[in-house]
Formats: structure tokens, sequence, C-alpha cells
């Protein structure tokens, strides 16, 4: 997903560009504030969701408001940013080049990439360190990265298979990677990325068992790890929490139902960190539905695992910050639709982290193709009101005769930020 290869197959990097002029000149460009708000909220963005959405409105806010301050870096997507206790953000990247150093997770070659986000203006940062690493995707066709966590010193990295192809034809359209594989295990570092140790997991054996080679749904494709605030300082129980979309249903379903950035369902599993858990099934537990008076129930095997939201074609990538000032729970979800048009984006809130969700605002055709959406605990104000979406936008900007436009401003192929305000009910 490079800005001269969009028309391509997404994902798929051509080294040979990556030295030009153009490249370098809008590496960590900081973007001007070009669009400055007529009021305190902010732009309002109409909340579109569908009539069938089983999300009800929040009680507590009554959406989001774009403040207008946004902020661009580096050409490369997959930015999932970890905040470590020396105060710096790390985050995996991939398909495109940071600093001149180009990385792709496409084919046998498959590379992932890291690197280190270094201060707390996020319409200053500066991205350093960057490098890439090497990990096989076979028997898949892809091998990309997901959830990231640094946590007392160590960085867990993880990566997950996508296949056939990232540009399948199918009854006239054209798609992206139209099957989600398995996701594979976690390599990890003790010194913030100069090394690394593989995972013994690959992805003919991953982590938890699933195959996706013939388009079978899988639960745990691309997890990403609950953001709990700076060395996971607000974890409930000093236990690693991770959010993953799936799907458990794969008969007679439409093309792409569960993709990289499709699917029914989330699911919520939570491990005690450490090296030697990180890569062990059996020490993974997964939510398994509520009991009497609410309580969460958790089990060990993967078939028991429920839901803790689902909405059926409606589904998709998914993150969750813990919103500590207001003590909510914050999921970002993205729609891929047909994974190469417009997307759908949508933010939900909960007092726990296993649920009910309700709605905060449907965000219809964000970006107009925004995907990996998170919310960085590093920049939410002290009240908790004021945050920071990251994400990167418009990969295909015209495949399939689409014409996809950058909306909200400042959404472009590379990580982008842009501050929200988060809208109290009406009284």
């Amino acid at each position: 997903m490079t800005l001269f290869k969009r028309q391509q197959t997404a994902h798929v990097f051509i080294l040979g560009f990556l030295a030009t002029a153009l490249f370098q000149s809008l590496e960590n460009a900081h973007a001007a504030t070009n669009a400055v708000p007529n009021e305190a909220a902010g732009r309002l963005w109409p909340d579109q969701a569908a009539a069938d959405c089983p999300f009800p409105k929040s009680g507590r806010f009554s959406g989001i408001g774009f403040t207008g301050r946004h902020a661009e870096y580096a050409q490369a997507d997959t930015w999932y940013p970890s905040w470590a206790a020396d105060d710096n953000l790390y985050s995996p990247w991939t398909d495109g080049s940071v600093n001149g150093l180009g990385c792709s997770s496409y084919g046998k070659n498959s590379a992932t990439g890291y690197a280190t986000i270094q201060g707390d203006d996020p319409l200053k940062l500066t991205v350093v360190d960057q490098a890439v690493y090497k990990s096989a995707p076979a028997p898949y066709a892809s091998r990309y990265p997901c959830g990231s966590l640094v946590f007392n010193g160590v960085w867990y990295y993880g990566t997950y298979c996508l296949h056939p192809e990232g540009n399948v034809k199918h009854e006239g359209t054209t798609y992206n990677w139209p099957w989600l594989g398995p996701f594979v295990g976690f390599r990890y570092s003790t010194d913030f990325g100069k090394t690394w140790t593989q995972t013994p997991c690959t992805p003919e054996q991953p982590l938890f068992g699933e195959s996706a080679l013939h388009g079978e749904p899988v639960k745990i494709g691309s997890p990403h790890f609950v953001d709990f605030g700076k060395n996971m300082e607000h974890s409930p129980d000093g236990k690693a929490y991770l959010v993953a979309h799936g799907a458990s249903d794969g008969a007679n379903r439409r093309f792409a139902y569960n993709s990289w950035i499709t699917g029914d369902e989330i699911y919520l599993l939570r491990v005690t960190p450490g090296i030697t858990n990180m890569n062990d099934a059996a020490q993974y537990e997964f939510f398994a539905g509520n009991g009497f008076f609410g309580k969460p129930r958790w089990t060990r095997k993967l078939s028991d695992a429920q839901p803790i939201a689902a909405w059926r074609d409606n589904m998709g990538c998914v993150t969750m910050t813990y919103n500590a000032p207001l003590k909510k729970y914050l999921m970002c979800v993205t729609d891929g639709g047909n994974t190469t048009g417009y997307f759908n984006s949508y933010l939900l809130e909960s007092d726990r982290i296993t649920g009910p969700f309700k709605r905060v605002q449907y965000l219809h055709h964000f970006g107009e193709q925004a995907y990996f959406v998170n919310i960085p605990s590093k920049f939410i104000s002290a009240d908790g009101r004021t945050l920071w979406l990251c994400y990167a936008a418009n990969f295909a900007p015209d495949w399939n005769g689409m014409k996809i436009q950058s909306n909200p401003p400042g959404s472009r192929y590379g990580m982008c930020l842009q501050e929200i305000r988060l809208l109290p009910a009406s009284k």
C-alpha cells in the first residue's frame, strides 16, 4: 500500500521507489491545522448507524467532535503504539517507508517494521529507530503486524497471516486479502527492538491452532492489546487483555465476510504477561459469556469463547483503550465493506471490559477509507474528554471505480492523528 502502487495489490511494496524525493519530502511531516473548528465542539460527524445496529446510543456521550487539529507521519500503515515505562511509544508498521527504510509484508519474503515514537505533543512527534524483521508466511501468502505491547521492558510483537492474495477478483469486484488467517504468535525483544527472539509458533502451527487456508472463519485472527496506559498501569488485575475480530459461522456467507477488515464478532482474551506465557496457549483465558448476576465467565478452550460484541457483516478490525479519567473502556471498530471501498468506523463505550457496549458515534465513510483505528492512551487529556484517533487511510483510493477522498482533512496513507472531543449527552 504505497502512494505509487495503490492501484495494484494492496500491501505490495516496490522498494525501488522508496528513494524518491517526493517520499522524502513527506516523511515525518507535521500537517497544518487546516480545519479550524467554528465552535467549541468542533466539526460534528452525523451518526448514521443502520437501523439494525445492536449497540444503543450512549447515555454518557452524545458523540464526538473533530477539532480540526491533525498530524501525519511516515508513508506506511499498521500503527499500534504501546506506551512504555520510559515514556516512549513503540509501534509496528509495514507496507511503506519510514525515514527512507522500506518494508513489505507481502509474499514469501514478508517482513514487518517497528519504530520508536518520541514526544508528548501529537503535532510534534519524531519517529526514530525504524527497522524491519523478516518472518515467513507459508503456507499463507502474507504475514502482518497486530498486537504489540511493551511491558516491564519487554516488547511483545504479534503477527498474523492473510490469504489467498492481496488482489482477488470475484464476480467482477477486486478484493484485498479476503481471507483472515490465524494469529501466529509473539516474538519478543528485551532491548526495545535492537534484537529479537522469534516466536516458536509458526503459520502452520499457530498459537491457537486455527486454520483458514480455504477461507474458514477464525475467531482470533489479528488480536490487539487493550491499551491500559503507561506500562499497563490501569490493568484491572495485572493481566494483558486482547481484543480480536472474527467469525464463527462460515456457511453460505458473502465473499470476504471474515477478512483483515471485516467480520461478525469481537472476542476478548487475557494472559499474565511474561516471556514464558505469551506463546503458551494454555496460559490464555477466553471470555465465555456472563454468568449469575452478570459475572464474566472465562474458559481455557477457544471453542467455548463467546463474543463481547457482535453485529453480523458489520464488524472488523478492533482496538480498545481504557480512558482512566472517565473510567470508560473505548472500543474502535472498522467495518471494511468489500475491503477496497468506503469504510465505516464506530466508537463504543462501556464501564466494563466485557461490555455491554453502547454507541458513542458511528462514523459513516470515515477517512473515507480509514482503518486500523486506535486511541493512544498517552494522548488522553487529564479530564478524559480530548483524545486522538490514530489510523491509516486511503490505501485503495480508486479500486473498482471508486474515488476515495480525504475526509476529514489529513486522512492519508501513513500514521494519521486526529484530535477529537467526547461530547456530553444532553440532559
